[in-house]
């Protein structure tokens, strides 16, 4: 590198600094979550709406759903007075309904670090990073398979940036780490590494308790009991299936008084229909059977009213993300939810690029918007993903974070009042001035606009002396940059001790298994 190149990086050391203190007193940095001050974005009509219910109630009474692998959910749902046939459960229109008044409209997620809870619900929105991939990437290394280092690394991440309020789940899968075992080094990760909210896993219905009671060490069992500390992110096995595996971890949750997120994963063309409508009312009814076997379960406990529509293309069979008709159908999801009056994730920053390249943005922003405008208020998968959600990625993290960060001054709206509308200054400047030197400027200067941490706005000249990195190589130091200079929340040492002391005998109960 040459010394020009040095001083100019060594000088924008220094505006960085500077740059992070006016974004952070610009967007309010430090809040758990943002509170939206836009109104949702309501495509379908009334009719159209009550249309995708009926069919969702014919889907429900007509064909039905299958539970497979867990009796005990059969045996609720005759109680509740649905028709069992065999596996087969169908219900009259309505009852799912009814059964769903009494979940929550809201509640709160509570972190370990009290000024870190959220509100999932309602008005607030929370953006959490990817979920699930068993690769990594970064553009040091390629792809590769994840390990625990990884995924620390990714929770350390999180942490660090202000653009999240929530520590994920399976941010990456650590597979040095046995099947059977990896989920308590993960909520392990979350709890010693973050003071965020964080979810738990839901593989098996002994790993769910485990992650339950790893939650119980940290918060004590009575306020568990009363308050929810952890997700767990359920799948229907789509179309129409859900599986003893998942139904059992969604009971243990709800028994447990923790939430529930419901998703089903529908591909279009290959777990659904083609058209949108069509998955659409799939999708409402597989996740209203979800949501009200938590009510069945524990009535009162909290849940999330999840979605995930994507397509896939039809010449090929190859999963497709961040396409215009899942992100167009998820406004619509939005308005069957608020008619339940239930929490909403919707959508997440999905793409199928294997690079973080133009594709990828593109599909993500897409995504994320969609997001934004349907009213989600639990956002999965707000950064990292790639390849489909086959990768985690190290620069598509701190990318999408930036979008995250915009997304925050996005949903803040527009303020208006007297300095927001600035008639003195126009009277100070007058016509053909610029404003830069008013005192309307420099009263507002530090807060006026959200400042990007990975973009080039500067001069073509000043960029190409700088060495003409593009925004992935920027975003690879910046990583590096965050996990140099992460500093470890607080964790009581008792705590930190019982939870070790909790992996440890559990570990010891049982051999390895890496399937």
């Amino acid at each position: 590198m040459s010394q020009d190149q040095t001083a100019q990086r060594s000088r924008h050391g220094g505006r960085e600094a500077r740059r992070r203190e006016r974004t952070q007193k610009a967007s309010g940095v430090g809040r758990p979550y943002i509170v939206r001050n836009i109104p949702t974005y309501d495509v379908l009509s009334e009719e159209n709406l009550v249309r995708i219910e009926a069919a969702a109630d014919r889907i429900l009474a007509e064909t039905g759903i299958a539970f497979r692998d867990d009796p005990e959910v059969l045996a609720l749902w005759r109680k509740a007075g649905a028709r069992v046939d065999g596996d087969l459960v169908t219900f009259e229109p309505g009852m799912l309904r009814e059964i769903l008044r009494s979940a929550p409209a809201e509640f709160t997620q509570h972190a370990r670090n009290p000024e870190n809870s959220i509100r999932i619900g309602g008005r607030s929105v929370v953006f959490a990073p990817a979920y699930g991939c068993p690769f990594v990437m970064d553009l040091d290394r390629g792809r590769r398979f994840g390990t625990l280092q990884d995924f620390q690394n990714f929770v350390k991440l999180a942490q660090s940036s202000p653009w999240f309020h929530h520590s994920g789940g399976t941010i990456c899968e650590p597979t040095d780490i046995p099947v059977n075992k990896r989920h308590l080094d993960m909520v392990y990760a979350h709890l010693k590494y973050s003071d965020r909210c964080f979810m738990g896993s839901v593989t098996a219905e002994e790993r769910s308790e485990d992650s339950i009671e790893m939650a119980r060490i940290v918060f004590g069992r009575n306020f568990v009991d009363e308050n929810c500390v952890i997700l767990g992110n359920v799948n229907v096995n789509s179309p129409l299936v859900w599986d003893g595996t998942m139904t059992k971890s969604l009971r243990a949750y709800a028994r447990a008084n923790q939430a529930a997120v419901v998703v089903p994963f529908i591909l279009g063309g290959a777990m659904g229909p083609v058209t949108n409508a069509g998955a659409i009312a799939q999708s409402l009814a597989e996740t209203m059977a979800g949501c009200a076997l938590t009510q069945l379960e524990r009535k009162g406990a909290p849940v999330v009213f999840g979605n995930f529509l994507s397509s896939t293309q039809l010449k090929t069979g190859s999963p497709t993300f961040g396409t215009p008709e899942p992100a167009i159908g998820s406004m619509v999801v939005g308005q069957l939810c608020r008619r339940l009056n239930l929490p909403l994730r919707c959508s997440g920053n999905f793409t199928t690029s294997k690079l973080p390249d133009a594709q990828a943005m593109t599909e993500g922003a897409m995504s994320m918007l969609a997001a934004v405008h349907c009213g989600a208020n639990f956002v999965l998968h707000s950064a990292g993903f790639l390849d489909g959600l086959l990768s985690m990625s190290y620069e598509k993290f701190m990318l999408d974070a930036d979008l995250c960060g915009a997304l925050h001054t996005y949903l803040d709206g527009i303020k208006v009042d007297d300095n927001e509308l600035a008639v003195d200054a126009f009277a100070e400047v007058g016509p053909g001035n610029h404003f830069f030197g008013c005192s309307h400027t420099l009263a507002n200067y530090e807060t006026a606009y959200w400042d990007s941490e990975t973009a080039d706005n500067t001069p073509f000249e000043q960029w190409e002396l700088a060495g003409s990195d593009d925004a992935a190589t920027r975003a690879n130091r910046l990583w590096k940059q965050r996990l140099r200079e992460y500093e470890a929340p607080g964790l009581d040492q008792g705590i930190d001790e019982a939870l070790q002391d909790f992996m440890t005998r559990k570990k010891a109960s049982m051999a390895d298994a890496w399937y």
